[in-house]
């Protein structure tokens, strides 16, 4: 073995002479010692959370993780040294990280070379261990780099290796394959006669056994004197065998565990094919292969996962609509769990006590358990009575579905058993009844009242007082009786019209005392819509609970709560010191890191404040305090400011934008359109500008619920589609024959003499400004779906329309659309009407930026855009970037016309995760100047010549997504991730900003 590289750190240890030249070359290691607080040395942490797998060094991407007590939710990459790679157990290794699910990456470095397996790989047998081999690099200079290129430190700090190797994703983890695997068993046993009931208690009872036997609480010797078999699937051969393990099981620890359903085993055939699920055979070929799955590494949050993939397996039997969605039933990823715990938990002692009214299977609860006990431990060993003590009187959960309560007490007590340092053999490990004394069935509305719960939640005559109250509360919107119903039993809180997750918001307030801190998961709707009553039942319970931090989760929906139909948000309250009247709002990214990993990602630029009062005085300043950035906010108020609403402009030339003829129950006679020969516009037939004429059918329908007014048909009239199908543009048309058209349109009809108002309007709405302006206000686009709400196309900023079809620039505006509805429609064309339309609001160059930049923030809501967002800035990008950054500069050194800003765009390799601007201030009048000057040497020399220059360790900073402005005298450096969306021009506005306020300040990295 090579001599030992030294950490500076002797806390540390010692490093291999091969394990810290390959983590040096790869930004891991810095003079062998950790490169950023990251960077996990073994002999710095307790433990590496593998049991038996003994790494040197890890990354985590959330470098906080242990100063907060969580991490359960955190990626690790895992490094490990050994004398020969091909002579060690690779194949075990790679198992029991992979039945761990946080683990992309594992890297085994020897003398020779460096091999990168995918964590995240279904396991195979050793002898095709290499199935999940990513790659292998020589220990030379040159195929380092390529390795740091691919899986370097800066490229998993910023995620630039999920854009490169599409090979590693959750899809194949633990999480994901033991759910198909078991949907498989649990279809087996129901077509094969068990119940759907019993199926899922068998599955669930044995996945427990299994876990202790794989954990040695069971051990094979009391398995044999039990039962006189030796293993899991053994036993499950012989029925009365399985039926004493069963009994014994449930007698050693408690009805809590295996409930009363578990009296007796179920025929021989649905245990055979349990146990052939346990041998590893698959039951969809009947082939017998590797079994992958070691039951005591697979983390306890998988065990709400199965719940949820269980309650929405199970069919209704009076309806045809599955209760779980109905109910708004939905597992809680873990990545969130730790998004919310992180903060409410953020400070606290362990002593607290924590409240979920709504627990479902207990995934909330199981972490902040962990979180308690760690705390309480601080850095003394766990011990069975600390963890008993939090279990038992610190951890509180109620929902209205006992199998859900039933399931949150076996992973409470999976996850004590999980903590204990020393698990004995069972007859000392029998756990307290947690149901009825912490778990309790029942309403959360009514629960604490006489007979029902109060013995739980109460305290003496009043209701118990928490100090944490979180959870994931039901979204489901059942309808107007369900909402007459709720308003019936309500108090005097504000309701939102649809849905209920802020009621039960409303309703823990009753658990709560003026310190206790909140953290939910809530429908986003009620903050995000138009609605007054919505908005006034938000801004009550966010007032209520101030000082308030809201993250905006919608754009994640794709992975997090993927069975919904609404977008989500997550309400944090009294978490933090800041002030009360004002919000601090967190927009999370869509990335591809997210996307694959099922992890969240915050940049700086991703966080904003807004005082309450603002979203009081105009609900659009919400939604565009999360999507955009100050020059949106500025844009946005002047357009106010200046001009009324389009609802309000149509008045003036009586129109009116509404929704067209709705069929519904078909309840009315609309024979009357019919007779008069209309035509009926389909969806299909409506595009830019115009109708297809030859595309439009005859309206041959008699009845409908809502037919609307003859005159609502009238031509001119103009079209707008509700749903924006094909691009980030609304689509808008004219048509000069009436037509009927149904409530897939909004429609308004105009009067023959204001004709060419229709026509402007078409041109306004079509432009990139209404596409902007539309993403940062709009109640739904940009959020959950490319959709337009009437109310938010209404409200659009007018100028009057009378005034300017006569202007020059609303001449333009109205030839430009009566002719591109004749031809296809070009990027020059678009751009000509995107010109007429600034021209006609009379934008300067600023704001022509942040509109610009609008329409491509638009189309983000596309999987095209999206991929666009993220790929790597180019050189013409960054020019543009440092164009507006200098421009914006000019204004204020223009005033005494003595000095000028140079920029210098580093010509960094195209595959670099960060990309580097360099502005310098120079003694010379005139305007600001940008080139493009070569990198001297790789990006990490760059950093290390800025940082000297300024006095930083710069990468040190750069963890996660951290864009950073390092100030030295009469410069400033511009460091972000590479991808486009941190390198937009509206982004050099807004920086150049942060950089005047900075000005004062040198020497600072910020």
């Amino acid at each position: 073995m090579s001599a030992p590289c030294r950490s500076n750190n002797r806390e540390l240890g010692m490093i291999s002479e091969p394990l810290g030249h390959v983590l040096e070359a790869t930004g891991y290691l810095a003079n062998g010692d950790s490169a950023a607080p990251s960077v996990v040395l073994a002999g710095a942490s307790r433990s590496s959370r593998v049991p038996s797998f003994s790494p040197e060094v890890w990354w985590r991407n959330r470098a906080e993780t242990d100063q907060r007590g969580g991490g359960a939710a955190d990626l690790t990459v895992y490094f490990k040294y050994v004398d020969s790679i091909d002579e060690v157990p690779v194949a075990e290794w790679q198992r029991e990280i992979w039945n761990q699910g946080f683990s992309p990456l594992l890297w085994l470095i020897s003398q020779e070379r460096v091999d990168l397996y995918n964590g995240f790989g279904t396991p195979e047998s050793p002898a095709n261990v290499t199935a999940n081999r990513l790659a292998s690099f020589q220990r030379i200079d040159a195929e380092l780099a390529r390795l740091d290129a691919l899986a370097g430190r800066l490229a998993m700090e910023t995620g630039q290796f999920w854009r490169t190797e599409p090979r590693v994703s959750r899809v194949t983890s633990v999480y994901g394959r033991l759910l198909h695997d078991l949907s498989h068993l649990e279809r087996a046993l129901v077509n094969s006669g068990l119940c759907r009931d019993e199926a899922q208690g068998l599955i669930g009872r044995c996945i427990f056994t299994k876990y202790l036997i794989d954990r040695k609480i069971v051990t094979e010797h009391c398995l044999i004197a039990q039962c006189g078999r030796g293993d899991l699937p053994d036993v499950l051969d012989d029925r009365v065998a399985t039926e004493r393990l069963f009994t014994w099981l449930r007698d050693t620890f408690n009805g809590d565990m295996f409930p009363p359903s578990a009296e007796s085993a179920p025929p021989a055939e649905h245990l055979d094919q349990v146990a052939r699920f346990l041998r590893g055979e698959n039951l969809e070929t009947g082939q017998l292969g590797f079994f992958p799955y070691r039951f005591e590494v697979i983390p306890v949050e998988l065990v709400s996962a199965i719940y949820e993939q269980f309650v929405h397996s199970s069919a209704s039997t009076s309806s045809s609509i599955n209760p779980a969605r109905k109910e708004g039933v939905y597992y809680t990823p873990l990545a969130a769990v730790s998004l919310v715990l992180d903060e409410v938990f953020d400070g606290l002692t362990g002593d607290e006590t924590v409240l979920d009214l709504t627990c479902g299977s207990g995934v909330f609860l199981v972490e902040a358990l962990r979180r308690l006990v760690r705390l309480k431990a601080n850095s003394e060993t766990l011990n069975r009575t600390t963890i008993r003590d939090a279990l038992y009187n610190q951890v509180y959960g109620v929902d209205i579905s006992e199998s859900a309560v039933r399931i949150a007490a076996f992973s409470l007590y999976l996850a004590a058993l999980e903590l204990d340092p020393d698990p004995k053999p069972p007859h000392a490990l029998r756990f307290e009844p947690l149901l009825g004394k912490t778990l309790f069935v029942g309403d959360a509305h009514v629960v604490g009242r006489k007979g029902s719960g109060e013995q739980v939640l109460t305290d003496g005559e009043r209701l118990k007082k928490f100090d944490v109250i979180v959870g994931n509360p039901p979204w489901s919107y059942k309808g107007k009786h369900g909402t007459a119903i709720r308003r019936a039993a309500a108090s005097q809180a504000s309701l939102q019209p649809r849905g209920q997750s802020l009621d039960f918001v409303t309703r823990a307030r009753d658990f709560s005392h003026d310190g206790t801190r909140f953290g939910m998961i809530l429908s986003a709707t009620p903050f995000f819509g138009r609605s007054t009553t919505s908005i006034r039942a938000a801004l009550e319970s966010v007032e209520a609970l101030a000082p308030v931090t809201l993250i905006n989760l919608s754009e994640l929906s794709s992975w997090l709560f993927p069975k919904a139909n609404m977008p989500a948000v997550a309400l944090l309250g009294r978490h933090r010191e800041q002030q009360t009247d004002r919000m601090t709002l967190v927009q999370m990214r869509w990335s591809p890191v997210g996307d694959r990993s099922h992890t969240m990602e915050i940049a700086p630029s991703d966080v904003s404040t807004l005082p309450t009062a603002s979203w009081k005085r105009n609900v659009g300043l919400f939604k565009a305090s999360f999507l955009g950035h100050r020059p949106d906010l500025l844009l946005l108020d002047e357009l106010w400011e200046r001009h009324e609403s389009l609802e309000r402009r149509l008045s003036e030339v009586d129109a009116r934008l509404r929704t067209g003829l709705i069929f519904g129950n078909r309840s009315r006679d609309a024979t009357f359109l019919q007779q008069q020969g209309l035509l009926f516009a389909q969806k299909e037939a409506v595009g830019p500008f115009s109708l297809a004429m030859n595309d439009l059918t005859a309206f041959d329908e008699d009845r409908a619920q809502w037919p609307r007014k003859r005159w609502v048909y009238k031509a001119p009239l103009l079209l707008v589609k509700e749903f924006m199908r094909s691009g980030p543009r609304p689509v808008v048309a004219v048509s000069e024959r009436d037509v009927v058209f149904a409530d897939a349109f909004y429609g308004a009809s105009f009067s023959q003499s204001s004709a060419d108002a229709a026509y402007l309007v078409a041109g306004l709405l079509s432009s990139a400004l209404a596409s902007w302006y539309l993403l940062m206000t709009g109640s739904t686009f940009g959020l959950w779906m490319p959709r337009l709400k009437l109310k938010d196309v209404t409200s659009m900023p007018t100028p009057a329309l009378m005034d300017h079809v006569d202007s020059d620039e609303g001449k333009r505006v109205v030839r430009l659309v009566r002719t591109l509805h004749q031809r296809t429609i070009s990027a020059d064309d678009w751009n000509a009407l995107d010109e007429a339309v600034f021209d006609l609001y009379k934008l300067d160059s600023a704001d022509r930026i942040v509109v610009r930049d609008g329409l491509f923030r638009a189309g983000w809501q596309w999987k095209a855009g999206r991929e666009n967002s993220v790929a790597p800035a180019t050189v013409d990008d960054l020019e543009n970037y440092a164009h507006a950054f200098a421009a914006s500069m000019d204004a204020w050194l223009a005033a005494s016309n003595r000095r000028r800003l140079r920029a210098e765009i580093y010509d960094v390799a195209s595959d670099s995760p960060y990309r580097v601007i360099r502005f310098v201030l120079e003694d010379r009048p005139g305007p600001s100047v940008t080139g493009v000057v070569p990198a001297d040497g790789p990006l990490k020399a760059v950093l290390a010549g800025i940082g000297e220059r300024a006095a930083v360790r710069i990468t040190e900073s750069l963890i996660g997504t951290r864009e950073l402005r390092v100030h030295a005298k009469n410069e400033v450096s511009i460091i972000k991730p590479a991808a486009r969306r941190f390198w937009l021009s509206v982004c050099g506005l807004a920086d150049a900003d942060d950089v005047v306020r900075d000005s004062a300040y040198d020497g600072r990295t910020t």
